[in-house]
């Protein structure tokens, strides 16, 4: 048990609206500070006092000091206060790892920066190696910021095409046969990418980049017999590629591109006798020059709350049922008895 403690300071300068960017309506972020850091927080006007168990008094104070910086003259939401308790408690486990230089991004929806340690080191391993994997569970960025990455890059002209690839691999349900041309068939696959650049870059200029071929959105299988010069290329939902598939993408690389692989390896729906091309790639890879590995936890995922709860619960079920082994196999049922004629 860590001893309890309490800390007053004033937080300068003193102005009404900055505090009530901070505090939120009817002091709601100020609550949500208290429930996840465990801490009771009292304010007059500037002068807040925290008190609680001293590590998360000496954390609520740090980030009650970050938070009024962020709210000069621009509110806070709710969503914004679960990002920066979450980057919070990710510097807190990582307080004796050097973090490498902060890599800021700039796009038409203003600055990206990594939301903590393992974000930060994503975003520098883009930037400094040529073919970068992001692992790890959902809603953590790994898909986000790289295209964001793979944006700047194309506005700033140190690649000249934009591909986006895919395998096209249904999540446990079959789609069927689609109607309509290539793109309209793959269209349902690579609709998160769609929704990112369209973030980054706003709907009418994605489509003119369609167009012109500057940007280009493929499914995996279309990469055969390419070789892929001054481009940034991503590969989304790399945990549904097949060995062949992943040996056949990371040798389409060509000078003066980027490559960046992400994948989640908890959500594989490719056959179950099948090994994920993304779990070899990690097996073949670990140690090769020029190429980096992010893994990231569930303390990164910056949706929801409750989505870094789920991915937890999912991962504690996965690890018990890995510890008990294997499930006894089921003895066929008998069939009925034939009555007699």
């Amino acid at each position: 048990m860590h001893p309890l403690a309490t800390s007053e300071f004033v937080l300068h300068p003193p102005e009404a609206e900055r505090l009530a960017n901070l505090s939120g309506p009817f002091d709601a972020h100020l609550r949500q500070i208290e429930l996840r850091l465990g801490v009771e927080i009292a304010n007059r006007g500037n002068v807040f006092r925290i008190a609680g168990p001293q590590p998360a008094v000496a954390r609520a104070e740090r980030l009650l000091r970050r938070l009024w910086e962020e709210a000069d003259g621009e509110p806070l939401d709710d969503a914004a206060i679960h990002l920066f308790l979450s980057e919070a408690a990710a510097q807190e486990a990582e307080d004796d790892e050097i973090v490498p230089q902060e890599v800021v991004i700039r796009v038409r929806r203003g600055s990206i920066r990594g939301r903590g340690p393992n974000q930060q080191k994503y975003l520098h391993a883009i930037a400094t190696h040529d073919i970068n994997f992001g692992i790890g569970p959902a809603g953590t960025g790994k898909t986000f910021l790289a295209v964001a990455s793979a944006v700047e890059a194309l506005n700033e002209s140190r690649v000249q095409r934009l591909i986006l690839v895919r395998p096209a691999v249904e999540a446990g349900e079959k789609l069927g046969f689609l109607p309509g041309d290539l793109t309209q068939k793959v269209d349902p696959y690579l609709r998160p990418l769609y929704d990112a650049l369209y973030e980054m870059l706003g709907v009418e200029k994605v489509v003119k980049l369609l167009e012109k071929n500057v940007i280009e959105v493929a499914p995996l299988a279309y990469m055969r017999g390419r070789t892929l010069n001054d481009a940034f290329v991503i590969l989304d939902e790399a945990q549904n590629t097949t060995i062949e598939q992943m040996k056949m993408f990371l040798t389409r690389i060509g000078y003066g591109s980027t490559a960046v692989v992400t994948g989640d390896l908890t959500q594989i729906d490719l056959p179950r006798n099948q090994k994920s091309g993304l779990r070899d790639a990690l097996d073949v890879l670990r140690g090769v020059g020029g190429i980096s590995f992010t893994f990231f936890e569930a303390r990164d995922v910056v949706r929801h709350p409750l989505v870094a709860r789920i991915v937890d619960a999912y991962d504690a079920r996965d690890a018990q049922a890995a510890a008990a082994g294997p499930a006894p196999p089921v003895a066929p049922a008998l069939p009925p008895p034939v009555p007699p004629a």
